[in-house]
């Protein structure tokens, strides 16, 4: 299933959720009128001698009390989650990770995420710790792909090998690029609202508790202190229907992404005993220590249907476990059973594997994996059997490597050093370079030197190198807030218009940066398109671009060349009725024209995008019949329009940046 269908899936499945939800509110309604009916005749029954007639409005507004406080704690709830997936993991008990930490275990754990994140070639996700959590476990979470965070308990850097880590991550990576994370956080909101009932309940225990007033002589009936415990209990004991439901809820849509998460996760790192390992240790846990995979925090009932393995104790197998079986589960993974492995801390964390990790190129999920994952069927390919040898190249076959500056490799982990990389990654030549580092001295005086320095190094990467680069930093920058954001952005800005002109690596680093650290990046984008004959005249602003950057003036015709490559596109998207007459020439590409279409086509469908996606790859072949490896420049192009439109970037794309392994540490 390919990202796009994913997203489709979870437009559906949300379709699904707001029936269950609707389904609930009802039920919570009806529960409550009859228990605020029956505390009424405990509290006045007995003096009025019958159960008879109750105050005007009575039920209307307890109906009405009711959809506000659900209604009311889903928009709050919504609201406080806004910022995506560090919002979660801070209601998790998350601590983020630092990109310069000397911790080992972090280190190691850093260095499979960044590994991960540029084999896929998306921005590396921010990192953060369950540091109270013995269990092994781990989620994702975020609102796109480029904006998304990662999250693991202790107990999985204490428990598990670099193999098993790299599979439980691959499994996280699944969730992230199969695009299931918006569905995900909305649930969060929408548990918080149902399960709202439960929480008032509880808290009119307490304050019952601690109301002991004495009751006058004349008052007739029950205590009030007595009549809020009683109420309170009530509604409590009714708020396990919005409990039921969540579970309900989260069965309905979760569990059979774990299957294919774990199915991605094989993939990706071409091991199943990386993810299997990690599922057996789980089960080992669980029999043992009754640790598992169980998550202590009090937020873990609203959460639970992100993490890996179960964080709460099932409420009913079957239908209303959040998570598949570990048996089904290793049973998908293996083609056979298999059983639970001993869990114990690692008395020297990943020694097993040092003199091993010391002779490895840069390693992670192989190429080829991400490749595949794009077009095999998951569960399918989840069935391995064996143990074959796992693929660990990043890259082609060649088996160069070569290790990361040591001056960039610690820049890119630091938040101000990373905006120094940005700033060396944009400097020109001669004339152009001193009115550059003007700006900077002027601007960010304290960079300018640093930026100087590390510009030697940049010079000396291969263009293939250079976005990932920038991925890699992406955690450091999003450590900035918002308005040191917003002057990185600006600096950018002046130091690309310094030459009064920009050219496709500006345009690139530009639009990429934009996206994933404006004000809007990892905010909800709202669907306005579903079809791509809606918006023409922006797909061909697209088009034409990538033409534009396909074929060089320097070609012979080049025009006509341009047109031709134009038109490519035509046989994959029929319904936009493209013409030569839609090309657009160079003046119609001005920046703020390209960056409306990047917007626009942000907007569509998530059905829709594929079709763009092929559409612009279409443009970018250059026809060659031994299916060649696109140029630098064309990949450029595709990437940064991928990066506006949020869609994951397709293998053809990916395999131009996986010519340059890097070789890390541990």
């Amino acid at each position: 299933m390919t990202f796009f269908e994913q997203q489709h899936q979870a437009r559906q499945e949300t379709r699904k959720l707001v029936f269950l939800f609707a389904l609930a509110v009802i039920a919570i309604v009806v529960a409550v009128n009859l228990a605020m009916a029956l505390v009424w005749t405990f509290k006045f029954g007995a003096h009025h001698g019958v159960m008879r007639s109750y105050p005007k409005g009575f039920f209307e507004t307890n109906t009405l009390i009711t959809l506000l406080l659900i209604g009311g704690g889903t928009l709050i709830q919504t609201f406080n989650l806004r910022d995506g997936g560090d919002a979660v993991a801070q209601m998790a008990g998350g601590r983020l990770v630092s990109p310069a930490t000397r911790d080992l275990q972090e280190r190691r754990l850093l260095n499979v995420v960044e590994e991960m994140a540029l084999a896929s070639g998306i921005a590396c996700p921010k990192v953060y710790l369950l540091e109270q959590e013995d269990a092994i476990n781990a989620f994702a979470a975020g609102y796109n792909q480029n904006e998304a965070v990662v999250a693991v308990t202790r107990g999985t850097l204490n428990r598990l090998t670099r193999d098993e880590l790299q599979g439980v991550v691959g499994h996280e990576f699944s969730h992230i690029l199969n695009g299931d994370m918006r569905l995900n956080v909305h649930l969060i909101g929408v548990l918080f609202g149902i399960q709202m009932i439960a929480g008032f309940g509880q808290q009119l225990m307490n304050f019952g508790s601690s109301f002991w007033d004495v009751r006058d002589r004349n008052d007739k009936g029950p205590p009030w202190h007595l009549v809020l415990i009683v109420t309170g209990l009530v509604l409590y004991v009714v708020g396990y229907i919005g409990i039921f439901f969540g579970r309900l809820i989260k069965s309905a849509v979760s569990r059979q992404r774990e299957f294919l998460a774990d199915a991605s996760a094989v993939q990706f790192t071409r091991n199943p005993d990386g993810i299997g390992g990690a599922l057996r240790k789980i089960g080992g846990l669980t029999d043992g220590k009754k640790i598992g995979s169980q998550i202590n925090h009090a937020n873990a009932e609203q959460l639970s249907h992100l993490f890996l393995g179960s964080a709460r104790p099932n409420l009913l197998d079957g239908w209303f476990a959040t998570h598949p079986p570990l048996t089904e589960r290793l049973r998908r993974i293996y083609g056979r059973s298999m059983g639970p492995l001993e869990a114990p801390e690692l008395a020297v964390p990943f020694a097993e594997h040092s003199e091993r990790l010391a002779d490895l190129p840069f390693t992670a999920a192989a190429a080829a994996g991400f490749a595949a994952a794009g077009d095999a069927s998951p569960i399918q390919t989840s069935t391995v059997t064996g143990s074959p040898t796992p693929s660990l190249e990043f890259g082609n076959s060649s088996g160069r490597t070569s290790p990361l500056a040591p001056q960039l490799d610690s820049a890119v982990h630091d938040p101000v050093a990373a905006c120094a990389v940005v700033y060396a990654l944009l400097l020109g030549d001669d004339a152009e370079r001193e009115q550059q580092l003007a700006v900077l001295k002027k601007e960010a005086p304290q960079q300018a030197a640093l930026t100087t320095f590390l510009a030697e190094s940049t010079a000396q990467l291969p263009r293939s190198a250079r976005l990932p680069l920038v991925d890699l930093a992406m955690p450091a920058l999003r450590q900035l807030a918002q308005p040191e954001r917003d002057k990185l952005l600006a600096i950018v800005d002046q130091l690309i218009a310094a030459d009064n002109r920009i050219t496709l690596a500006e345009f690139v680093l530009q639009t990429i940066l934009a996206r994933r650290l404006g004000p809007r990046a990892g905010r909800l984008v709202q669907i306005k398109f579903n079809r791509l004959a809606e918006l023409k005249s922006d797909i061909a602003v697209l088009l034409s671009l990538v033409a534009h950057v396909c074929v060089p003036s320097t070609a012979a015709n080049a025009d006509e060349a341009r047109i031709a490559a134009f038109l490519r596109s035509a046989q994959l998207c029929p319904e936009l009725d493209i013409a030569a007459k839609d090309y657009c020439d160079g003046a119609g590409l001005s920046f703020p024209r390209v960056r409306q279409a990047l917007d626009n086509a942000n907007r569509l469908a998530p059905l829709a995008k594929p079709q763009l996606v092929k559409a612009l790859l279409a443009v970018a072949d250059n026809g060659s019949a031994d299916g060649g490896q696109l140029d630098i420049a064309s990949a450029d192009i595709l990437r940064a329009i991928c990066a506006g439109i949020e869609a994951p970037i397709p293998p053809a794309v990916a395999a131009t940046y996986h010519a340059y392994p890097w070789q890390f540490d541990n």
